[in-house]
C-alpha cells in the first residue's frame, strides 16, 4: 500500500469528532477508568470496538483484543487501520475483527522499563514487570468481563513500550500470543546484559508470534540498528524449527514516523493469508488445510470466517450446475459447525436445503435459526411458508 495513501488513511480514521452544521460526533471509541490496586493508581484505558459487536447477527462472536501501550499517541490511528483492513463496510477483511484497547501514559520511564537503570541521580526506573501484572492480572479480567474477547491478544508497543513488549514477549509466561515491537528502545541492554535475556528465553516464547520493526536513525542508524539485528539473530539462533517472527528495516522512516506503517506491515505479516479470497477456494478441503496452517504458526485456532464461507456457499448455490450447487451444502455445515452460535448460519443451511429440495432439513434448519433468535421474523415467515406448502 502506498505510503500517502496509508497516512492519508489513518488521518480519516484518527478522526474522533468532526465540525459541521450539525455538530455530530463520528465516535471511535470510548474512555474508561480504573482503580489498579497493583499500580496504586487511577489507570484510563480507551476501547473500540468492532462494527459488528452490536450487531445481533453477530452476538456469537468472541473477539481478539489488540493492547495499544502509549495509547493516547497512537489509539486512534491503530483503531483506523484495524477497522479498515477488518470491517464487512470496506470487504478488505484482511485481519480478523478484534477489539482495539489502548493503555494511556502514567510514567512512561517508570512503567516500561523492565530492569531498574543505575544512574547517578535516583530514578524510577525497572518498574515494567508491576506495569505487566497490571496488564495481565488486573486489566485483562476486566476486559474479560465486561466484552466478548477471545483470549487471543496482541501487544504493540514503540520506543520504550516496545522494550517492554519485547520483554513481555521473552517470559516463560504471558497472556499475550503475538507482539509487535517497533523500534525497541534497547539502549540500556548492553551486550552482556542482551546475551543474558536471549539465554534465559525457552521454547514457550517460540510459540508467540513476534515482529520487530527497526527505524532509520540517521547518524546513530548503525548502532541502533545493529542492537535490533542481534537480538533477533540471536531469538532465531535459539529456535530449533521455523521462528514465527519477522524483522524489517525502515530506511525511509525515522523513530518518531515509523509507528503507523510498521504496525500496517507486522499486523498484515501476523495474519498473513488469513484475507483469502473467495476467488481462490477450490474446494472445502483446501479452505480447512489453509486455515489450518494459519492456526498451526499462530497457536490458535482460526477457523474460516463465517461471512467468507458463507459467500462461497452462496456462490455455488445460484450456480446453474446441479453439481456445484449440491456442493454448497458442505460449505454451510462448515459454518454450522464452527459456529454452533450463529442463527445466521443456521438460516443459511435452511436456504441451501430449501433450495436443493429438501423440506424437513429447511424446516430442521430454520427451527433452530429460531431458537437462536427468537426475534427474527424472516425466519418465521420462512417456517410458515413451507409449512403451507404441505
Amino acid at each position: 500500500m502506498n505510503k500517502n495513501i496509508i497516512a492519508l488513511l489513518f488521518i480519516c480514521m484518527g478522526i474522533n469528532q468532526v465540525k459541521s452544521q450539525d455538530a455530530e460526533s463520528i465516535v471511535l471509541g470510548t474512555k474508561h477508568l480504573f482503580q489498579s490496586k497493583v499500580l496504586n493508581e487511577d489507570r484510563e484505558y480507551w476501547v473500540s470496538l468492532p462494527d459488528s459487536y452490536n450487531d445481533d447477527q453477530s452476538s456469537h462472536k468472541r473477539y481478539p483484543v489488540l493492547m495499544v501501550l502509549d495509547g493516547n499517541i497512537h489509539f486512534k490511528s491503530i483503531a483506523g487501520v484495524v477497522n479498515y483492513l477488518s470491517s464487512d463496510a470496506y470487504r478488505s477483511w484482511k485481519i480478523p475483527e478484534m477489539i482495539v484497547v489502548g493503555v494511556t501514559n502514567v510514567d512512561r520511564r517508570r512503567d516500561y522499563t523492565p530492569d531498574k537503570v543505575i544512574t547517578v541521580r535516583e530514578n524510577n526506573t525497572g518498574g515494567g514487570e508491576k506495569f505487566l501484572s497490571f496488564l495481565e492480572d488486573e486489566l485483562i479480567p476486566e476486559l474479560d468481563s465486561i466484552y466478548r474477547t477471545e483470549p487471543y491478544r496482541i501487544l504493540f508497543g514503540h520506543s520504550l513500550s516496545a522494550l517492554l513488549t519485547t520483554h513481555a514477549y521473552m517470559k516463560e509466561k504471558s497472556l499475550f500470543s503475538a507482539f509487535i515491537a517497533v523500534d525497541p528502545s534497547f539502549g540500556t541492554w548492553d551486550v552482556e546484559t542482551m546475551d543474558k535475556k536471549l539465554e534465559a528465553v525457552t521454547d514457550r516464547s517460540f510459540k508467540r508470534f513476534f515482529y520487530l520493526a527497526t527505524a532509520n536513525w540517521g547518524k546513530r542508524n548503525i548502532r541502533n540498528r545493529d542492537r535490533h539485528v542481534r537480538f533477533y539473530e540471536g531469538l532465531n539462533s535459539k529456535c530449533e524449527s521455523a521462528f514465527p517472527a519477522k524483522m524489517e528495516y525502515f530506511e525511509n522512516e525515522n523513530h518518531a514516523s515509523v509507528p503507523p506503517i510498521a504496525f500496517y506491515n507486522g499486523i498484515s505479516t501476523l495474519f498473513d493469508g488469513y484475507g483469502v479470497s473467495y476467488r481462490d477456494v477450490k474446494s472445502k478441503k483446501q479452505l480447512m488445510q489453509h486455515f489450518q496452517s494459519i492456526s498451526y504458526r499462530l497457536s490458535w485456532d482460526f477457523r474460516p470466517p463465517e461471512q467468507l464461507v458463507n459467500r462461497i456457499g452462496y456462490g455455488l448455490l445460484g450456480s446453474r450446475n446441479k453439481s456445484e450447487r449440491s456442493k454448497a451444502l458442505a460449505y454451510f455445515i462448515l459454518n454450522t459447525e464452527n459456529f454452533p452460535n450463529s442463527y445466521n448460519a443456521f438460516d443459511s443451511l435452511g436456504e441451501a436445503y430449501e433450495a436443493l429440495g429438501d423440506k424437513k432439513k429447511a424446516l430442521d434448519n430454520y427451527s433452530k435459526s429460531l431458537e437462536l433468535n427468537p426475534k427474527n421474523e424472516h425466519i418465521r415467515m420462512k417456517l410458515s411458508e413451507l409449512d403451507k406448502r404441505e
